[in-house]
């Protein structure tokens, strides 16, 4: 499994218990030196979070291959070793543990260089960190997932399928989602072998699979249209592959034909074509209502008419909280308000809306671009988005989407910290 490039792990930084009680916390670092080394030449570590924690170098357990260590008892040990591809886990005993939120972690590690003349010795590194606490609770009425669209800027370069279903897990979430193109090893056909290991990752991290997202290339070939027959092959072949899988839901991106985004006027027929086979697979075909998509659109009437119409339970909506962005994203480097999507600005959809559709809506994608030290969402109003989710008596998915700046590894922080930000809040609702 892969390691984040800071020292300090946002993976695995939580509150301990042990009896039933909080005793402490603890986080993972990264060794440092260019080498694994023997965990004897550690020398401590110090440790201070904000106002609220500031102990010295020999108070932290280690722990190293599921043993955990004092720090006198790793001088005295002999063949523990720190790996330069392991991360060590450094448990700092405090009752009551770290209150949720963002924390600021410093740290002054101390390793003893035995090539390095006495004089300079030990070698210290400091470093301080924000990261968000893993999430405790169960955070009201929903279930929670992650999609590995999240972490699309660093899937493949500095995450792998493991260390991105790990960090799932870490947030405390029991669903992942995914996108077939971009997640499924040899797409549309993985070997016995990948689907073998992706069942035992699901196993190892406690995970579900809840959506599979698919797209029907209406545009596959230049100088004519996709036949609704050929859309119907495409989404069907996704359909069999998230059913091997273990989905519940797929979502077919389907092609648009304007700027609104209505699809293509084949999806209705390529969709009921489809049912009987979601049918038998007990899989939801549900497209997602997308910016600059509101929930009052013709789009929606559209596809809440196909479900009346053919009396299916394999065909729902998935909303995509993106429409219910009040404040404007950033502009990018080179960008302007004129020269990009006006809806980057957000729609502003009102969240009452959801009561119009609810019993249509089957997974939400929580959609979100940036969330600050202070836990607080730049652009999404999450309150009074969840408390109509709740009010409209959805108890689904609410499956993190995150979709800003992608500087390496930061998507993993943020998704914790939205974990933090929205079960906090749904468990304070009316």
């Amino acid at each position: 499994m892969l390691l984040e490039r800071d020292l300090i792990q946002s993976v695995g930084f939580r509150n301990v218990t042990e009896g039933g009680r909080v005793t402490g916390f603890q986080f993972r670092v990264r060794m440092p030196s260019y080498r694994g080394m023997a965990a004897s030449l550690i020398n401590g570590i110090a440790v201070r979070v904000g106002n609220i924690v500031d102990v010295p170098a020999d108070v932290a357990l280690w722990t190293f291959g599921g043993t955990t260590y004092s720090l006198q008892e790793l001088w005295n040990s002999d063949g523990v070793r720190w790996p330069l591809e392991d991360a060590a886990i450094v448990t700092v005993p405090f009752d009551g543990g770290l209150p949720q939120g963002v924390h600021e972690i410093a740290i002054e590690l101390r390793l003893r260089m035995s090539y390095i003349p006495l004089e300079h010795q030990p070698s210290v590194y400091r470093v301080s960190r924000a990261v968000a606490l893993a999430s405790e609770g169960q955070g009201g009425p929903f279930q929670y997932g992650v999609s590995l669209y999240s972490y699309m800027g660093d899937y493949g370069t500095v995450l792998d399928l493991e260390t991105a279903l790990a960090a799932v897990a870490e947030t405390g979430a029991t669903g992942v989602e995914i996108l077939g193109e971009g997640h499924v090893h040899n797409y549309p056909a993985p070997s016995a072998a990948w689907v073998d290991q992706w069942f035992a990752l699901l196993d190892k991290y406690s995970l579900e699979p809840t959506n599979y997202g698919s797209w029907i290339d209406t545009r596959l070939h230049p100088g004519r249209a996709m036949t609704a027959v050929e859309g119907a092959a495409a989404l069907q072949r996704d359909l069999k592959l998230a059913g091997t899988l273990g989905f519940k839901y797929v979502r077919p991106k389907i092609g648009v034909t304007s700027s609104d985004l209505i699809p293509d006027p084949i999806w209705t027929e390529s969709v009921e074509r489809s049912l009987d086979l979601a049918h038998e697979l007990g899989i939801v075909i549900c497209p997602e209502i997308h910016s600059p998509t509101p929930i009052k659109h013709p789009v929606v009437d559209d596809y809440i008419g196909l479900i009346e119409r053919t009396g299916t339970k394999n065909f729902g909506l998935l909303i995509d909280t993106g429409i219910f962005q009040d404040r404007p994203i950033p502009l990018r480097e080179g960008e302007t308000r004129e020269t990009r999507p006006a809806f980057l600005d957000g729609i502003g959809v009102d969240p009452a809306d959801l009561a119009g559709i609810a019993e249509y809506v089957v997974f939400v994608q929580a959609k979100f671009h940036d969330i600050n030290d202070q836990l607080e969402d730049q652009q999404i109003p999450w309150r009074p988005v969840l408390q109509s989710l709740k009010d409209a008596g959805y108890t689904g998915y609410l499956s993190s989407e995150y979709e800003g700046e992608r500087t390496p590894w930061r998507s993993i922080e943020q998704v914790r910290r939205q974990h933090a930000l929205i079960r906090g809040i749904a468990a304070q609702l009316d």
